[in-house]
């Protein structure tokens, strides 16, 4: 061999037998326990939705061949955003460099290493992924749900006692019992509207908003694809797999003096008695914020998928009324879901994708939080498009021999497409949008439609 051809090979195995000398040299606490904390255990500690702790080395060998493959698959962590359309804050994703580590450091034997070489442990003692609470407004009373049964949606109003407007930067829904959870809405609503009115205070009520929306579509009238008001504030959603995050520096929700918190609860039997109490946890802004955060909603309630369909297509628009910033998108379907996307139309005609979730999973439904917030102008038409697949391939469909419409139990579906704005803090509250126009052809951004 010619000596630069073997001084070139003696340059190239040097670094990959050091390489291979290092990962033998991985060790949990120094190595992998920062891996686990930075995109791990959000989930996984006890009372959460991963279903094992991974706070020690103790919990986490004896999953170490599990990890394995969960990371190669990259099933875990879940993370679902297609990473040709939008970046974000929250991105659970491993880097290549960090399964190389967790494989390797497996392969290896999977040494514990030295505890003081661990970086500082994350406190989940008091069951907040937001910190300590400023306020905690409580459930009074626990729901008591049945064995068996379907459940419709339960509200319930908590008086907040606020003598003062607030502006809150930190909102987290803790459910109580996640095996009975579908999901919680919390808004806050302002104690003299009619809505809140009807509502005795502490108590659990039974709503059916299906009915309300059927009695629309017999009348000959279409229910609208949008919530977004001026007279509450959605302040969070609690789904399965969602880990609330504060708001970034500078931002904060309003929860207006005199408000009522409002839960939605939707309960789901597990086959025996049990109790859910759900709180809502609220963190105060230290200073007034320069962009207030609103929650919204882009939906459709009238829509029918036929027995055996593999991909029904389903979809929801609205326009927007003003000028915003988009902070975050949240997809929700229930077990029929397949994909997700969300599209902004803008006045000009140009269309852009700004999250495609192509292999939506009902267990992990997550918020995305944009890196940079994007400016949506008013007139821009945002639109939720959803595929269902019904069909006996489908593990998770409850019937395929039934033809499904929307409804708020499990085995009915949803297309609800979550989203969080910001806006001028010092302005009143806008209502956020109205009708779509028909649809008209769209020039695309990048490989939109």
């Amino acid at each position: 061999m010619p000596w630069k051809s073997t001084a070139m090979a003696a340059a190239l195995v040097l670094p990959l037998s050091v390489a291979a000398q290092n990962s033998k040299n991985l060790t949990f606490h120094k190595d992998v326990e920062p891996i686990l904390e930075n995109r791990c255990q959000g989930c996984h500690h006890p009372g959460d939705i991963g279903p094992m702790s991974l706070l020690s080395y103790q919990d986490v060998r004896p999953w170490a061949k599990a990890i394995r493959d969960a990371v190669l698959r990259k099933q875990m962590p879940p993370w679902f955003a297609d990473p040709n359309y939008g970046q974000f804050l929250n991105d659970r994703s491993l880097t290549q460099s960090e399964i190389d580590t967790l494989v390797s450091w497996i392969d290896n034997g999977a040494k514990a290493g030295d505890p003081e070489e661990a970086p500082p442990p994350l406190d989940f003692s008091d069951g907040w992924h937001i910190g300590k609470p400023d306020a905690v407004v409580e459930v009074p009373k626990a729901f008591d749900v049945p064995a068996s049964g379907e459940i419709p949606y339960q509200y319930i109003r908590m008086p907040t006692g606020f003598s003062e407007d607030k502006w809150v930067t930190a909102v987290e829904v803790q459910p109580g019992n996640r095996a009975v959870v579908h999901h919680i809405n919390a808004a806050s609503v302002v104690a003299s509207s009619a809505f809140s009115k009807a509502m005795p205070a502490g108590e659990y009520v039974a709503l059916d908003n299906e009915a309300a929306n059927r009695a629309l579509i017999r009348a000959g009238k279409e229910p609208p694809m949008f919530a977004g008001g001026t007279d509450g504030e959605l302040l969070q959603v609690f789904v399965p797999g969602t880990v609330p995050k504060p708001l970034n520096p500078g931002q904060a929700r309003l929860i207006k003096a005199g408000s009522d918190i409002m839960l939605q609860m939707h309960f789901t039997p597990t086959g025996k008695p049990e109790q859910a109490r759900a709180r809502v946890g609220l963190v105060f802004a230290k200073h007034p914020p320069a962009e207030r955060i609103r929650g919204t909603l882009v939906y459709n309630v009238h829509f029918t998928i036929p027995p055996g369909a593999n991909n029904h297509p389903v979809e929801a628009r609205a326009m927007l009324r003003h000028d915003v910033k988009l902070v975050a998108l949240l997809p929700h379907m229930h077990v029929r879901g397949n994909d997700f996307e969300f599209r902004a139309v803008y006045p000009n005609g140009e269309s852009e994708i700004l999250l495609r979730v192509p292999r939506y999973d009902f267990r992990w439904q997550i918020d995305y939080y944009l890196k940079t917030a994007k400016l949506l102008p008013a007139g821009t038409v945002l639109e939720c498009i959803g595929h269902y697949d019904n069909s006996p391939n489908n593990p998770s469909n409850p019937d395929p021999k039934a033809e499904v419409s929307y409804g708020e139990q499990t085995w009915e579906e949803m297309l609800n497409g979550f989203m969080e704005v910001a806006i001028d803090p010092g302005a009143p509250t806008p209502e956020l949008f109205g009708p779509a126009p028909p649809r008209a052809k769209a020039l695309t951004l990048g490989q939109g439609r």
